[in-house]
């Protein structure tokens, strides 16, 4: 099978719960030319009236600047693989299990198919796991 393969920094910002918080710090991001690829956004129950939002990717000076003017920072905690390919049957499945066989426990998994091809952005504990996992994922 066919994988792109790559660990990629994850950007966290804290917003307000409300309408608007989100597409604040989005708007300043599209106003700087980011392309995201990945946007994940939650409430945060620890903290009232606050949500977290996950962004990626980030590239180059004008976007991280303005990402961090509105703030954004790379999530030194998150450890995450983005695997694209062709969609198939049960691919998620598959490709966890490799990881599992190989010793690698997931944080956390983002999935979605769009036409005929799948993404995916799996969350692991440390960078040496992003590492083993690559290396796993791409002798796929």
């Amino acid at each position: 099978m066919e994988l792109s393969v790559e660990r990629v920094d994850v950007w966290a910002a804290t917003i307000e719960d409300k309408p608007g918080g989100l597409a604040k710090v989005l708007s300043a991001l599209r106003d700087a030319g980011a392309d995201l690829q990945f946007v994940v956004a939650r409430r945060t129950p620890e903290a009232s009236g606050k949500g977290i939002v996950f962004v990626a990717p980030l590239q180059g000076e004008t976007e991280i600047r303005a990402a961090t003017q509105v703030g954004f920072s790379v999530t030194p905690s998150l450890h995450s693989v983005r695997v694209m390919g062709l969609d198939q049957l049960g691919i998620i499945a598959q490709l966890t299990q490799m990881l599992a066989d190989g010793g690698i426990n997931l944080r956390g998994v983002s999935a979605a198919v769009l036409g005929t091809q799948f993404i995916a952005y799996l969350a692991v504990d440390s960078l040496d796991d992003a590492e083993k996992a690559i290396d796993i994922l791409q002798r796929a």
